[in-house]
């Protein structure tokens, strides 16, 4: 299990993490979200060992990671961004050279199960340089399983890999989270959504939402936008919806048309089934609109990005009231 509590971490004048908590569970995929310079990477360094916190705590599978670090690094496997291989080692030599570093027994039989784990066993003894970009991944992902880790900690896994190399290594993850404490960091939001059981949104270095993909999607879908499909064009329906209580804005989308309530604490979908039946048209389908990882992740982004905006000129205002 991985536990943070208050997590901060400064670079100088720089804070690349700003005091976060976020729990991790065995069994599941937790997804760490977040553009690229959120601060996906600098906490990962800092569960894995490589890098101490200014503030706060995180322990690893019961153990501190600045305390009791040696302890922790026994119990993670750690797949960086950019895979750190021996490319004139085969294989399975590379893994038997890292696993002797760890002091892992019987090593050519562990290498080759996690080979096979992996699905490279029939690949053991090509040299690293000679592997596919995926297949070079595969490779880092069995040196992070070579040690029996109770928690894998992947960082971008799937960059840079052709799209049948992501389905598979993303099948690959789902199957390594029934088994660990996974967690798995990406920008990529459909990917998330695939993988993740759970999922912890990051930006500007502290965390704005966090929860299953379905908690957040119905957090977001509450007084959100509204689908609308009658028998009628829809240059017909937008007059008179607009005009209703509660309608914010009304927009036409491919044969739909779509109501953005006035304020979230509105549902505008009696007032609209009312207006329909009253102009004597069929409702064929009213309902929220669908809302994915992706435009949960936006909306969370912007509204962030607008608080810290008011913030910033609210601060500007004062100083200069102040002068």
């Amino acid at each position: 299990m991985i536990d943070v509590q208050n997590l901060t971490k400064r670079y100088g004048e720089v804070t690349a993490v700003r005091g976060i908590s976020f729990t991790a569970s065995p069994g599941q995929v937790t997804g760490f979200l977040g553009p690229n310079g959120a601060g996906k990477t600098t906490t990962m360094r800092i569960l894995t060992g490589f890098t101490p916190p200014t503030s706060g705590t995180a322990k690893v599978a019961g153990y501190d990671v600045f305390d009791q670090s040696m302890e922790v690094r026994k119990r993670v496997g750690y797949l960086p961004e950019n895979v750190p291989l021996y490319r004139d080692m085969t294989a399975r030599g590379y893994l038997m050279y890292l696993g002797e570093i760890r002091g892992v027994r019987n090593l050519r039989r562990k290498a080759d199960e996690v080979l096979e784990r992996v699905g490279l066993a029939n690949r053991a003894e090509s040299r690293i340089r000679t592997l596919s970009k995926g297949m070079r991944q595969r490779v880092g992902l069995a040196q992070a399983l070579l040690h029996d880790p109770e928690v894998l900690i992947l960082d971008e896994p799937t960059i840079g890999l052709d799209p049948y190399q992501v389905l598979e290594l993303r099948a690959l993850v789902r199957e390594l989270g029934r088994d660990h404490t996974l967690l798995f960091s990406t920008h990529i939001l459909s990917e998330a959504e695939q993988v993740c059981d759970r999922v912890v949104i990051i930006n500007q270095g502290q965390i704005v939402a966090q929860g299953s993909p379905a908690e957040l999607r119905q957090e977001l879908e509450r007084g959100g936008r509204v689908l609308v499909r009658v028998d009628a064009p829809p240059a017909s329906v937008v007059p008179v919806l607009q005009g209703l209580p509660g309608a914010g804005s009304v927009d036409v989308q491919f044969d739909n048309v779509v109501v953005t309530p006035s304020s979230p604490d509105i549902d505008p979908r009696p007032e609209i089934a009312r207006a329909i039946v009253q102009q004597g048209w069929n409702l064929i389908e009213l309902r929220p609109v669908a809302v994915n990882l992706e435009e949960i992740f936006l909306e969370l982004t912007r509204q962030e990005a607008a608080q810290t905006d008011d913030a910033q000129a609210y601060a500007t205002e004062t100083e200069t009231a102040a002068s």
